[in-house]
């Protein structure tokens, strides 16, 4: 009698190992997967913002070379309104050279005149995006591509204007040196040695 009650004690004990293995395999069947994230610094958002508003530039007269006549007047040497000379093509140029260096000077400045060059370059570019629907009669193809434009430059100055501070290195104390391995004795001899405020 001992010996069934052992046995049926060691099959209840494998029913309820084998139940709780299914109730496993069923939950990591069925559990939602949460995706990876990082935070993304936002010297790379600002560079990645400046990539976005120079392909809008880009796009916008690439795509414009489909409206009618556009090419024709461009064959005959005028853009616009204006003779297609040689200094227009460098302040077209120059014009287009700032927000492309945007993308590498966002990576590059320290961090104090990265917000300001960021706040300071947007700023001025947003009457520049405004300026070039003044005049246009494709008001709608050339309205949705500055409300694009002005709404990145608007997230650029958002962006470099809450720029993240940090700690002062002065107010924060390190409590143990990253290099070495930290038990709780350690702990406690740092903190005897710690300044008691």
């Amino acid at each position: 009698m001992h010996a069934s009650a052992s046995s049926n004690a060691t099959r209840e004990l494998e029913d309820v190992k084998v139940m709780e293995k299914e109730k496993t395999m069923h939950a990591s069947r069925h559990a939602t997967r949460e995706l990876e994230d990082v935070k993304v610094h936002v010297k790379l958002k600002l560079a990645g913002l400046w990539a976005s508003v120079m392909f809008m530039f880009l796009y916008v007269d690439v795509i414009g070379f489909y409206r009618p006549g556009v090419i024709e007047a461009i064959l005959k040497g005028f853009m616009w309104k204006f003779e297609i000379t040689q200094t227009v093509l460098v302040a077209g140029m120059a014009l287009m050279t700032i927000p492309s260096l945007m993308v590498f000077l966002s990576l590059a400045l320290p961090a104090r005149a990265n917000r300001w060059t960021n706040i300071v370059v947007a700023a001025l570019y947003v009457p520049y995006s405004i300026f070039n629907v003044i005049g246009e009669t494709w008001v709608l193809y050339f309205w949705f591509a500055v409300i694009v434009e002005v709404a990145l430059l608007a997230v650029v100055i958002r962006y470099a204007w809450t720029w993240p501070a940090t700690e002062s290195r002065s107010a924060s104390v390190p409590i143990f040196s990253a290099a070495q391995p930290v038990g709780a004795a350690d702990l406690r001899s740092q903190r005897a040695e710690m300044p008691s405020s």
